[in-house]
């Protein structure tokens, strides 16, 4: 809306300077959550819309029974309302976006709804929630595929890896719809898993948003793109305004989420924002990138894997079950290990940091 409204204007050429537009998508949705948050609290507490925690937990989380959950309804709802203000309606990546979102935001909120109406810590089934995100997800590869060959008239898809740009893997369809189904749905239950403690998973996703962010605008302009040796995506800088509603909307929530939580984003949150940030590497061609900087969420999935398959592998051969480590995913181990909650937190926050800037160095180096 904005977006027309400038262009029709042509005052600043506001419409063209997609960093203006930034900035007012990321104050937008901003102030839509710190508006919204407070209503939706006291909504939440009202239909006993709570956090079930669950039994085989810390012990000390317990003290979180009780807390309204489903916080990430606000998120969506101040990502795509700024989004809508703020970006270019005619962008099909913002579309694309915007579809994941709301198709795993759904398959979150029913999650989340089986959690707190029927009381129920693990709410709908592990095989049922991996089969609709990786429908979901092929559905999402199928629109880039589509977008690619409308866009030059043919698939083409090239495979980067960080600080080496000469290397250049060019992969097909059948590869790259595999490779967006790894991306999307194990960045989507990435973040949702290193979502356990306040404020551990807001913070790592405005980081991750922002150096997303800063490799859209520079991979969809031709001019910095080629200066940098990077492939040229046309139109994918416009994915900088829908990062920048992104990290608003986590601002806000981060500030009734924030130790001691007054509010939870829910799987509804955790698991779009996980395929966004997914399908947002997959167009901007940093898939290979997005495992350093989203570092945190990498470890806290492998943890869960590895705990699984020594339990069952210990189980088998020495007929009990053995840990790897004290509880995943990590962060709980390191709270068991006598660590306090907002020391995990804030530790995984500094660490975060440094690979989000490691990432960004990949830029010129």
């Amino acid at each position: 809306m904005f977006y027309e409204f400038f262009k029709y204007l042509d005052c600043f050429q506001a419409c063209e300077n997609i960093i203006f537009r930034a900035l007012g998508a990321c104050f937008t949705s901003m102030f839509i959550g710190v508006s919204l948050f407070p209503y939706l609290i006291r909504k939440l507490q009202q239909l006993k819309i709570k956090q079930s925690i669950r039994i085989y937990g810390p012990k000390s989380h317990l003290v979180k029974e009780g807390i309204p959950t489903m916080g990430g309804l606000i998120i969506l709802i101040s990502i795509f309302i700024s989004s809508f203000f703020w970006t270019d309606l005619n962008n099909k990546y913002i579309w694309t976006v915007s579809i994941t979102m709301i198709l795993f935001g759904t398959i979150g909120f029913f999650d989340d709804f089986i959690k707190v109406v029927y009381n129920n810590p693990e709410g709908i089934s592990a095989k049922l929630k991996l089969l609709l995100q990786i429908v979901s997800a092929v559905i999402i590869a199928f629109v880039i595929v589509q977008i690619t060959i409308d866009e030059r008239s043919c698939f083409s898809y090239d495979l980067l890896l960080p600080f080496f740009k000469s290397f250049n893997w060019q992969i097909g369809v059948i590869t790259f719809i595999f490779l967006t189904v790894f991306v999307i749905v194990g960045t989507s239950n990435a973040v949702n898993l290193t979502d356990g403690l306040d404020g551990l998973v807001s913070f790592p996703v405005i980081l991750v948003s922002g150096a997303l962010g800063i490799f859209a605008y520079i991979i969809g302009n031709e001019t910095y793109s080629s200066t940098l040796l990077f492939p040229y995506v046309n139109s994918s800088n416009e994915l900088l305004v829908l990062c920048a509603a992104i990290i608003g909307s986590e601002l806000a929530f981060l500030w009734f989420n924030a130790h001691p939580a007054t509010v939870f984003m829910g799987d509804v949150g955790s698991l779009s924002l996980g395929a966004t940030l997914g399908v947002i590497s997959i167009i901007v061609r940093q898939e290979i990138t997005l495992v350093i900087m989203g570092g945190i969420f990498v470890v806290e999935a492998v943890s869960v894997m590895i705990q699984v398959f020594w339990f069952k592998y210990s189980k088998k051969r020495y007929g009990v079950g053995r840990r790897f480590f004290k509880m995943t995913p990590l962060h709980h181990h390191f709270e068991i290990a006598g660590w306090k909650e907002t020391q995990v937190v804030v530790r995984f926050w500094i660490i975060n940091i440094i690979l989000v800037l490691i990432s960004l160095s990949s830029l010129i180096l």
